[in-house]
């Protein structure tokens, strides 16, 4: 995944994508997938590639992939730590819990640490809870998380 790349050379990347699954039933979703696997975030330059290619305008494109939350508009850092908000963990602590993680990381929701390590993203549901609150650090689940867990994680995310 490189971050460095000019539109030219993002499109032509895009374009291959977009081309492979265009004709899959239901494109749109896959497309967004591939292009954000590929760069690690969903370039804006792609937009008006993929609305052209499904027949479809700009604005239900972006609609789409600013619906869901896993699609990003910009490279996300090294580590991704997503802190569940949905209210089994707001009850069990998850608002103190996100407090303390954004002073440890000194960041907000959807920024990045200056160095790039780490990009903090609030997630709605993690399926965990009977385990809450808990949290997700590159796709690893962690459950009752209190302040050391909360310090173990951002030292984690960190190295």
């Amino acid at each position: 995944m490189s971050l460095h790349l000019g539109s030219g050379a993002i499109a032509a990347r895009a374009g291959v994508i977009i081309e492979a699954m265009k004709s899959m039933e239901g494109p749109l979703l896959p497309i967004l997938h591939g292009i954000q696997e590929e760069f690690g975030y969903v370039p804006q330059d792609t937009l008006p590639l993929i609305a052209k290619a499904l027949n479809l305008s700009r604005a239900e494109v972006h609609g789409v992939m600013t619906f869901y939350h896993d699609y990003r508009d910009h490279p996300a850092g090294r580590h991704v730590l997503k802190l569940c908000r949905a209210e089994a963990c707001q009850s069990m602590g998850g608002d103190q819990l996100a407090e303390r993680v954004k002073r440890l990381l000194g960041i907000d929701f959807h920024q990045t640490t200056l160095d790039g390590s780490v990009t903090l993203e609030p997630v709605y549901c993690l399926g965990l809870c009977a385990c809450a609150p808990a949290a997700m650090l590159d796709g690893e689940l962690h459950g009752r998380l209190d302040d050391e867990g909360a310090e173990d994680l951002v030292k984690e995310a960190r190295r």
